[in-house]
Formats: C-alpha cells, sequence, structure tokens
C-alpha cells in the first residue's frame, strides 16, 4: 500500500511540475508574440502613469544584455546548449528530490519554465530572446525584460529565501499521503 501513495505522490509531483511549466511557457510565448506584432515600428507605450513601459527589443545577451557582444558561436554555446543542459538538469531536480517544499518545488518549476520560454526564443529566434516591458518609479528601473525573465528571477529569489528560512520541521514530506 506504501508503495501505491508513493506512486501517487510522484504523479501529482510531476503533474504539478507539468502544469506550471506548461503554463509558463505558454504565457511568455504569448505575451512575446503580441509584443514581436504589436511593438516594433512605435513608440515606446507608458502606461500607469510610467510606471510600466511596453518597448519591443531583441536580446542577444542573457540579465540586461550581458555577453550579447560576444561572437556568436560562443553565444550559442551558453545560451543555448549549456542553458539547455542546467535546466534539464533543474527538471530532473525537481522530479526527484525529495527533500524539498511544495513551495520550492512551485518555484523550480517557474524557473524551469522561464528558462524553457527564454530558450526557445534563442532557438527560433537566431539566438535572440524578445523583450518587451520595463518597469520603473521616477529614476528607479529595469531594463527590458520579459514574463520568463520574471519567471526565472522572482522563482530563483523565493526559493532562495525559502531555503534559508524555512525550518527543517516545517516541510511537508513529499510521500506522505493524507488520509481524511
Amino acid at each position: 500500500m506504501d508503495t501505491i501513495n508513493q506512486q501517487k505522490t510522484k504523479w501529482r509531483r510531476y503533474t504539478l511540475i507539468l502544469v506550471i511549466v506548461v503554463c509558463c511557457v505558454g504565457c511568455d510565448q504569448a505575451t512575446k508574440a503580441v509584443a514581436r506584432e504589436t511593438l516594433p515600428d512605435r513608440p515606446p507605450v507608458s502606461l500607469l502613469g510610467g510606471i510600466i513601459h511596453l518597448e519591443h527589443a531583441e536580446n542577444l545577451g542573457a540579465f540586461l544584455s550581458l555577453g550579447a557582444r560576444l561572437p556568436e558561436q560562443l553565444r550559442f554555446l551558453l545560451g543555448v546548449v549549456f542553458s539547455g543542459a542546467m535546466l534539464v538538469v533543474a527538471l530532473v531536480f525537481a522530479m526527484r528530490a525529495q527533500d524539498i517544499s511544495q513551495p520550492q518545488l512551485i518555484c523550480l518549476a517557474f524557473f524551469i519554465g522561464g528558462g524553457i520560454g527564454n530558450l526557445i526564443d534563442r532557438i527560433w529566434n537566431n539566438g535572440a530572446v524578445t523583450d518587451f516591458v520595463m518597469f520603473g518609479i521616477g529614476p528607479l528601473h529595469t531594463g527590458i525584460l520579459n514574463l520568463a525573465d520574471v519567471a526565472i528571477t522572482f522563482s530563483a529569489v523565493a526559493f532562495m529565501l525559502l531555503s534559508f528560512f524555512e525550518r527543517p520541521g516545517e516541510k511537508e514530506p513529499q510521500t506522505a499521503e493524507r488520509t481524511d
């Protein structure tokens, strides 16, 4: 009976990861498609009193265009091959790690979904990622980014905070089954 409960828990875990990753990638790709269709060749759009700016950009680099001037082969190696391999490692870890809490698992799934969203861009968009939104208040603002970047950043920060502040006794056992 214990093996059946472990199997159910494993499939729930896989389903949770799959649903989050598919939704994250889908939303990311849909917003990028809208941005590519509506934002090029027009001035930036300012919303909410300038807190949000919409502007089309194709980013050949990583975060804040880091590495955009590297040779094309090296950008491919880092942006596609290395990133793809790291996403596979993260996915295998998320599927197998038994000692992480469900909130941490959710963070990992959003991280993977965001990474896959940007990886799809790099593969189908000649190594570039479509960025289109910038947040700012007064002189403080982000670079131009996309939904995948938001998912990656917030999930990584949340995962680290959860890892740091979660007490060992607070983690939900991944193999326990409720018997209500």
